[in-house]
């Protein structure tokens, strides 16, 4: 857990950090951020991760003094499972999800869908549910922008205060490398891609130390037109190769990253 900023008067955390890759050969990863603001009378969650997850949140809210049933709001930029899933462990949370992403999620091909069909269904009913349409305050300070491409109604939510600003993209931006390059992977609609990436990126380079926190990596800020991480990656595998329960094999995914 991270504090990250101050802004309109929520207090910012990464609870869980992102990771910027994907799986070779075993299905999805789906290492997914996930956000919390905390103020103005709430505490809101920013996307929710996949079960895996979970105990990473409890021990971020737990630092804080929360617990799971202290979660007032869940803002979701998409339907995909790593983003979603966890709706139902936060029983007393208002979900907030974009009208036409709900819509879209609801008849996605099972097929090819990254949607969690059985938690979009049962969301789809909830009594908990409020939707939203973009380019209006969700809360007081706190604005949804439709970002389309990776999925087909993608939102971002944008903070101001002053001349300060935060951007949570999700995967309307996924990496720092998708940022520098201005195109993505994994997208349904590569060019509303790029047509995002490039709004996303205006954004932030119109107030230099806006934060933009990106889907799967690390937050960065803008230093000078350039994106500076927040924080140090932490990744890893235990894997058991060897005959013998006690000699696990370690994979830490990090890299050294250039200053």
């Amino acid at each position: 857990m991270t504090f990250l900023t101050s802004m309109a008067g929520y207090d910012v955390y990464l609870l869980v950090q992102g990771f910027p890759g994907k799986s070779m050969a075993n299905g999805g990863l789906g290492w997914s951020t996930v956000v919390l603001l905390t103020g103005n009378g709430r505490n809101i969650l920013v996307d929710t991760g996949p079960f895996s997850a979970r105990r990473g949140i409890l021990a971020g809210l737990e630092k804080l003094g929360i617990s799971r049933f202290g979660i007032t709001d869940i803002l979701l930029t998409h339907a995909h499972y790593d983003h979603m899933m966890n709706w139902t462990f936060f029983p007393h949370a208002r979900v907030h999800l974009e009208k036409e992403e709900l819509a879209w999620a609801l008849q996605d091909d099972i097929e090819t869908s990254l949607c969690a069909e059985l938690y979009v269904e049962q969301l789809s009913r909830s009594p908990r549910l409020e939707t939203f349409v973009s380019s209006k305050d969700v809360f007081a300070g706190i604005g949804a922008m439709k970002m389309p491409g990776h999925t087909p109604h993608h939102v971002v939510f944008v903070m101001d205060e002053g001349d300060r600003r935060l951007i949570i993209a999700a995967d309307a931006v996924k990496n720092r490398a998708e940022f520098l390059a201005g195109r993505a992977v994994s997208t349904l609609d590569a060019e509303a891609s790029a047509a995002s990436i490039e709004a996303v990126k205006a954004l932030w380079l119109e107030k230099p130390g806006t934060l933009l926190v990106c889907g799967h990596d690390l937050p960065m800020e803008n230093v000078g037109g350039q994106p500076r991480y927040i924080g140090e990656r932490r990744a890893g595998i235990v894997a058991w190769l060897d005959p013998s329960l006690d000699a696990p094999t370690d994979f830490a995914l990090r890299q050294n990253e250039p200053e």
